[in-house]
């Protein structure tokens, strides 16, 4: 390759060279008798041979030149390189040189001295550049002085080691499967010695005199230890050349400098990105984008690039900002803006920036293509989410509505779209259309049967049908295709406590803590690509935790039963799993939370179960992880409610709405509680708040007829009719259960 740019050689194809390379060359081997200048002229006249397709001279001027005169220790430097050149020519001059009736063994022969050739070439090489490395380290100035007398320009050094190193890269990605690859620093394994028909490693077949030097990696180096880290670490070599040498000027005489300097860049990050996302170091890759924004101006595709890898590092406002960037450089593709709002909804719940963003996608109609779906799917999410958090019941209409139409509109697109279909079923659940709903959802399970939120839908509309077992057979089937999805098991929690009563539903919660342990010891940070040395101290314990416990004595009649066992078993599993979770907080948050709720549903069947201890002591696990949980306080008022101390209870109360006012259920107790201990205006005002904020809870509006009954007032009746109505249609956990996400 660097043959073939040279000057020398390009020179050669001038059709008078023939005649001026015999006067010179006969000159110049009469004038530089001596062996230190004949051997330089004999390579050189080999180059010259060989672009003329004169190979058997090439190979003849490289056999008459003394190789062994250029391997000496004393010799220049530079005579490195130009031995590397000899072994080239060579190699190339056998690799062309025809052969008339050639035998096999003859042929074999030729391949293996062109190995041979092309292998010390390489190890020559190597050599120079770790020895030009020293030099260029102790003598920096003087080398620059050296480059400049061979025509060598610094620059040229540095343009050639970042196209070697992306080389390098691009073959150890695409070709070199990590099952077969070795250290630098290692020999190859036997397997593959044998696999590509070798028996010893190459440096035992092709010996050299000077083989290259192979660096120690004690103390401080870093050294590969499979084939992507070597991979990104030429790359980041290649990348820190790259940035520092790009062009930054914009004027019109460097506007080809920079186009090359961009697309070199491009070429880096691109294999960048593939080498770091099999590893998931994607914040990293963030970072090293970020470095090329300086020469980046209006360059979508880095851009492009950076904003994909901060919304994988979960850098999700950065995020947003680089991708409405990229729609500012291209308005006519609808990806950025869809990105930007997938960004908006799933992870910083900015409704309005997302609907603004998906109105953007809209606006180009047709131009959008298949991204026109998509976005009215987006409008429609934003919609639903802002009926949710509205606070006013004349709002939420008007945003239900929006979504339901936006919807639907998105189902007239793309009708084959299942996420579609499965989003305009959960919005007919979500305003009580529970039979309309059906037909979207069967649409979506047709599509794509084994979905889990199409599944979990089912189940919840057969709930809302009162169809308790049928539910329940669905989320069987569900928690077959993923048994550790612990939102399954808390709506199976529910239908088995509707079906089968409190005790053999906290079955399934000794089921849910055990899965908890087992999911929390395997769990890890996506964000690392670098395994943990040593198991963690909670995977160093759970091999000793056995979740089975004694035989439990209930205390009022000292007989054994089928449901105190289960409720045994747990009360020690919760013990257990409390051992370990107060001792190692590790992990990401939302494996904490999913322990404090599993608490809190056994405290709800304790509680249900008439078992006052055993709730408590839930309670207190639970608030153990998040003492200033508003469900925790909840809870703790509903236990001191159980036990009759009602002041208790209110103060708990109080402080469960000072941390979250429109708390469906803690309005509900507040109010029912004021009720009863003779507030009744102000718990009738609790209630109508509860009734503002969730118009569908039948649990509010049957609270709010008690309120109303209390003081013989004759919208009661009202009241109570409107929450036999909500109730024959509510499902058994609410519809919002199912994630809103794009």
């Amino acid at each position: 390759y660097a043959l073939g740019k040279c000057w020398m050689l390009a020179s050669a194809h001038n059709p008078h060279i023939s005649t001026r390379t015999g006067h010179s060359w006969s000159n110049a081997l009469s004038v530089y008798s001596q062996p230190h200048y004949l051997n330089e002229a004999l390579l050189l006249l080999a180059k010259v041979h060989y672009v003329q397709g004169r190979y058997r001279d090439a190979q003849g001027m490289c056999a008459r030149a003394g190789i062994e005169e250029f391997t000496r220790d004393e010799q220049p430097i530079y005579h490195l390189r130009l031995l590397a050149e000899a072994f080239v020519i060579k190699g190339l001059s056998l690799d062309h040189q025809t052969v008339s009736a050639a035998s096999r063994v003859r042929l074999s022969e030729r391949e293996e001295e062109c190995l041979s050739c092309y292998l010390r070439a390489c190890d020559t090489a190597l050599l120079y550049l770790q020895e030009l490395d020293k030099v260029c380290v102790c003598f920096a100035n003087l080398m620059c002085i050296h480059y400049m007398s061979l025509s060598f320009p610094l620059h040229i050094h540095t343009v050639i080691v970042q196209g070697v190193s992306r080389k390098l890269a691009e073959v150890l990605l695409s070709s070199v499967s990590e099952d077969s690859y070795w250290g630098p620093l290692s020999t190859p394994p036997p397997t593959w010695l044998h696999m590509e028909g070798a028996t010893h490693p190459k440096e035992t077949i092709y010996p050299s005199s000077r083989p290259p030097q192979r660096y120690s990696t004690e103390g401080r180096a870093f050294c590969p230890q499979d084939v992507v880290e070597e991979a990104v670490l030429l790359l980041l070599i290649t990348e820190s050349m790259a940035s520092g040498e790009a062009v930054i000027s914009r004027t019109p005489e460097h506007q080809e400098a920079r186009e090359a300097s961009i697309q070199e860049a491009s070429s880096v990050y691109d294999m960048l990105s593939i080498g770091m996302a099999r590893r998931g170091q994607y914040a990293m890759l963030s970072q090293c984008l970020e470095r090329a924004m300086k020469f980046s101006f209006n360059e979508f595709h880095l851009w492009y690039q950076l904003g994909l890898s901060l919304m994988a590092s979960g850098k999700a406002e950065g995020a947003v900002s680089v991708f409405k960037e990229c729609a500012r450089m291209k308005p006519q593709d609808p990806t950025p803006p869809l990105l930007a709002a997938k960004v908006c909804i799933n992870q910083l719940h900015w409704i309005e920036e997302a609907e603004a963003l998906a109105q953007s996608v809209v606006a180009l109609g047709e131009g959008a293509e298949e991204s026109l779906a998509r976005a009215h799917l987006a409008i429609g999410l934003c919609c639903s989410l802002r009926a949710s958090d509205a606070t006013l019941k004349g709002d939420r209409d008007e945003f239900n509505r929006r979504a339901l139409q936006a919807l639907q509109t998105a189902h007239e697109v793309d009708p084959q779209d299942p996420q579609i279909a499965l989003y305009l079923s959960l919005q007919l659940a979500l305003v009580r259309q529970v039979s309309a709903a059906m037909e979207p959802l069967q649409l979506a399970l047709r599509l794509r049967s084994e979905d889990l939120h199409s599944l979990h839908l089912l189940a919840l509309l057969l709930s809302a049908q009162k169809h308790y077992q049928h539910a329940l057979d669905t989320l069987t089937v569900a928690l077959n295709q993923y048994p550790e999805n612990f939102n399954l098991l808390f709506t199976k929690v529910k239908l088995e406590e509707a079906l089968f009563g409190p005790a053999v539903a906290l079955q399934t919660c000794e089921d849910m803590l055990q899965l908890w342990q087992t999911y929390c010891c395997s769990e890890v940070d996506d964000s690392s690509s670098i395994p943990p040395p040593e198991p963690s101290p909670i995977s160093r314990k759970s091999s000793g935790l056995h979740l089975t416990l004694p035989d439990f004595q209930e205390t009022e009649t000292g007989s054994q039963s089928a449901p105190s066992l289960a409720v045994s078993r747990l009360e020690q599993a919760m013990s257990e799993v409390s051992a370990i979770s107060s001792t190692h907080r590790q992990g990401p948050a939302y494996i904490w939370t999913t322990l404090e709720r599993i608490w809190l549903q056994a405290g709800e069947l304790f509680m249900a179960d008439g078992r006052v201890k055993e709730a408590q002591f839930c309670v207190q696990e639970a608030a153990a992880l998040f003492p200033t949980s508003h469900s925790v306080l909840l809870l703790k008022g509903q236990l001191a409610e159980l036990r009759g101390n009602d002041a208790e209870a209110k103060s708990l109360y109080d402080e469960a709405l000072a941390i979250n006012p429109t708390g469906q259920h803690i309005l509900i107790h507040m109010g029912k509680l004021l009720v009863r201990t003779g507030r009744v205006g102000l718990g009738e005002k609790v209630l109508r708040d509860a009734v503002q904020a969730h118009s569908v809870s039948h649990e509010a509006w049957s609270g709010l007829g008690e309120a109303l009954q209390s003081r013989a007032s004759t919208q009661a009746p009202d009241c109570f009719l409107t929450a036999l109505e909500l109730e024959a249609s509510c499902p058994i956990r609410p519809f919002t259960v199912i994630p809103r996400e794009l």
